[in-house]
């Protein structure tokens, strides 16, 4: 699951429970209401920061024992895909919110909690521990089309796209940095989430329009923002 804090500014999605912070159902249901949240009691001069218990993992991707537990492999994919189909409106939500987020990864981020932590604006990660990790090749499955997209969208180099979705290479910080996935590198979990916030309340300081900052932001990716139905907005300059 995941809990919803508000210290000062800054608002902290916090995903708990086991050590792989599985994207099942319900923990994706939690994610989409704690969202809810951040973009009704948003104001200027807010932001968001993501992160996760632990040392071990920011998240492992969907719940792949909870589709395995249908009993059979046709049970077992049309779970699958429900995850799938349910995450996409946490990346369109967030794509959306009206706040500066930032992902502050304490340990690895893979397959479904890789495309989570690219939903948000800046990512940090540790350099001592934890790696990104798409892992579709290497289960024989397919990339739905908004994660293509997503990948398209927000890696610009062709060879990393290329080393994280055919390669299935597993990133470490300072690697991610230099293929552009990731803003900044620390040397622990705790050194993470304190930088994470320091960039939050640099963000928040600037006190933009929210609404604004969330058209700005869908202006940059127009083909993901399609695939994930996403309109633009007609926003009246306030002069």
């Amino acid at each position: 699951m995941c809990t919803l804090e508000k210290r000062g500014d800054l608002f902290f999605l916090t995903l708990t429970g086991d050590d792989d912070h599985r994207l099942s159902p319900a923990v994706i249901d939690s994610i989409i209401t704690a969202l809810s949240q951040v973009k009704a009691q948003a104001t200027r001069g807010s932001a968001l920061i993501t992160t996760a218990q632990g040392n071990k993992f920011f998240s492992n991707g969907f719940d792949l024992a909870w589709a395995q537990a249908a009993g059979s492999k046709s049970g077992a994919l049309d779970r699958l895909n429900q995850m799938v189909l349910s995450l996409k409106p946490v990346v369109a939500a967030l794509l959306s919110l009206p706040v500066p987020t930032i992902a502050a990864l304490p340990g690895h981020a893979a397959a479904g909690g890789f495309m989570l932590a690219l939903s948000h604006d800046y990512i940090l990660m540790r350099s001592d521990r934890g790696v990104l990790y798409m892992s579709e090749i290497d289960l024989g499955l397919p990339f739905p089309d908004y994660f293509a997209v997503m990948m398209r969208s927000k890696i610009s180099s062709v060879s990393a796209r290329r080393d994280v979705m055919q390669r299935a290479m597993k990133i470490k910080g300072e690697e991610a940095v230099r293929m552009g996935i990731v803003d900044s590198v620390h040397d622990s979990a705790k050194n993470t989430l304190e930088a994470a916030v320091r960039l939050g309340e640099q963000l928040a300081g600037r006190k933009w329009d929210g609404e604004v900052y969330a058209e700005i932001r869908k202006s940059m990716y127009p083909e993901l923002c399609g695939v994930l139905g996403l309109a633009p907005k007609v926003i009246v300059p306030k002069l």
